[in-house]
């Protein structure tokens, strides 16, 4: 294995000088750093990074946690959010990713192990694992959930705001009975989204009947079970507005095994706009939440932190946009509802 030695014997300098060049300082003169990077391009030397970790007192890792990698973290939202991350963070870190509900206690979570931290937040159980992080002094950067503390960075989607833009999408289609499907009790997303429903609808003088509020998982299964529950009501709704787009393809899977023809009869509308969300049939209508551009964001004002440069400190809020395709029709182009089909 080739050694920053092996190099500064072949270069005829230091070990330290070799060391500097590698590090890009600017003490090195620039023909000796081009003369010891094609050395050590030429031998393929690979950095030690536990001896680099060790001199430099870093340990060359950002964690990137989430509040549970298997209760209500679907594919996509963790997709993109890796990839976001991955975006801004160099080959010279590692990427060490887990679920905040995998730890009895949070011990082995210390700032000789983290360089730096990214919480994609889910519920307010994050709390102590914020705390504790904030206690060892790792640089901290919350994303996806509100915080009250003003001192930790938080960046984060309006979901208040676009769940209403979206609610208030189909009252301008002339639709009223409006059902929603939530997402995970007690998850800020959850209760942010059904804030936004419940203001569209009090905006416009539209009755709320509970009977159109139901419970999801934010998984396929949940929306198809809850989509069930909601067409064997005596008066089903005319629109559905789900909290996640994995919880509307559910919805409209059981739309179709039910003969009901979504947009026809059926209006949907989602959240998130994943991947697939423009290839179900009809296309869904659903509001675009970037988590990647959200983690990206995240991911480049931790590196600063961890810089000791200046950071915006403020809360950052990354704007919603309402996709509109094909799930929502106009309710005076629906089938009136004399002519639906009991279920």
């Amino acid at each position: 294995m080739v050694t920053i030695k092996d190099i500064a014997k072949l270069a005829n300098v230091s070990h330290t000088t070799v060391s500097r060049a590698l590090n890009d300082s600017p003490l090195i003169k620039p023909d000796t750093k081009r003369k010891i990077l094609e050395i050590a391009s030429e031998l393929q030397y690979t950095p030690n990074f536990n001896a680099k970790s060790l001199v430099m007192k870093k340990s060359y890792t950002i964690g990137v946690f989430f509040t549970s990698m298997t209760h209500g973290t679907s594919p996509n939202f963790f997709t993109d959010t890796i990839k976001g991350v991955n975006r801004v963070i160099s080959e010279d870190y590692n990427l060490f990713v887990r679920g905040i509900d995998d730890y009895q206690n949070y011990a082995s979570i210390n700032n000789r192990r983290f360089d730096g931290i990214i919480l994609m937040s889910q519920s307010e159980v994050d709390q102590s694992f914020i705390y504790h992080v904030r206690n060892e002094k790792i640089p901290l950067v919350v994303l996806n959930r509100e915080l009250t503390d003003q001192s930790i960075v938080n960046i984060l989607s309006n979901d208040r705001e676009g769940s209403y833009n979206a609610v208030n999408y189909l009252i301008k289609n002339g639709h009223q009975d409006i059902a929603i499907i939530e997402g995970i009790k007690g998850f800020k997303s959850t209760m942010e989204r059904r804030e936004g429903y419940l203001k569209a609808l009090i905006d416009h003088n539209i009755s709320i009947k509970t009977e159109y509020i139901v419970s999801g998982n934010y998984d396929m299964a949940s929306g198809h079970e809850a989509m069930e529950r909601l067409l064997s009501l005596e008066k089903p709704p005319t629109a559905v507005f789900c909290s996640n787009d994995d919880m509307a393809i559910g919805a409209l899977n059981t739309a179709f095994a039910k003969g009901v023809s979504v947009p026809d009869r059926l209006s949907v509308v989602g959240f998130d706009d994943i991947t697939s969300a423009q290839y179900t049939n009809p296309s869904l209508t659903t509001v675009k939440r970037p988590i990647e551009k959200i983690s990206q964001l995240g991911a480049e004002t931790l590196l600063k932190m961890m810089a000791a440069e200046a950071a915006d400190m403020n809360k950052i809020f990354v704007e919603t946009e309402l996709m509109i395709r094909k799930s929502v029709s106009s309710r005076t182009s629906m089938t009136p509802r004399t002519e639906q089909p009991k279920f």
